[in-house]
């Protein structure tokens, strides 16, 4: 199965260009004109990477990712990279404060951008790898990150956007699944286990 990227850029050309040379590369390629168009495909579609322009009118990358980063740790592992006619340092450092994989600047390296984007997303496969094997479904480790990071069920049920009971069902379950009688507990087992992180 080809790797699903995803191009946010609000100027029509360059991201005909970037979908059209992508997708010769062999990718599945989406796209988006705009930050919330972006935001939204990010959302619904869970991209395998993301490549993101920095300056656009509605919603900056650096927005985008910096809304994804507080929404939900599931996306954490997502690499994204920034595209920027900007070379500046200032804006470079911005991007990976705010945990960018990657910084190309335009005009755009087509044979560069194609090697960093096989290289995180061989990062990414490696980690897999390397991961141990986990009970827990996707939604539990949201849980219990959220959990991990003091927040209630009231909260995780906000950041989550589910009902507080099945929060706390999530967290039951991987409780059951780790065989303590704790939520943090849990939370401490998983990140022994590196299932979450802080």
């Amino acid at each position: 199965m080809a790797p699903r990227v995803l191009c946010i850029d609000d100027e029509q050309p360059i991201l005909d260009l970037l979908m059209e040379e992508l997708s010769d590369q062999g990718f599945e390629v989406h796209g988006a004109q705009s930050g919330p168009a972006g935001f939204a495909e990010i959302l619904r579609l869970n991209p395998d990477i993301v490549i993101c322009d920095v300056n656009m009118p509605e919603m900056t990358g650096f927005e985008v990712l910096e809304k994804l980063k507080s929404l939900s740790p599931r996306f954490e592992n997502m690499p994204f990279i920034f595209l920027s006619a900007f070379g500046e340092r200032d804006h470079i450092l911005k991007g990976r404060r705010l945990g960018a994989d990657d910084y190309v600047t335009k005009p755009i390296d087509f044979e560069m951008l194609i090697e960093v984007i096989r290289s995180r997303l061989n990062r990414v496969a490696r980690v897999a790898t390397e991961t141990p094997a986990t009970p827990l479904t996707q939604r539990e480790i949201e849980a219990l990150t959220w959990c991990a990071r003091g927040k209630s069920s009231a909260d995780i049920a906000v950041l989550m956007e589910v009902s507080e009971r099945t929060v706390n069902f999530h967290i039951t379950n991987a409780m059951h699944k780790f065989g303590v009688a704790t939520r943090i507990q849990a939370a401490v087992k998983a990140r022994l286990a590196g299932i979450i992180k802080d």
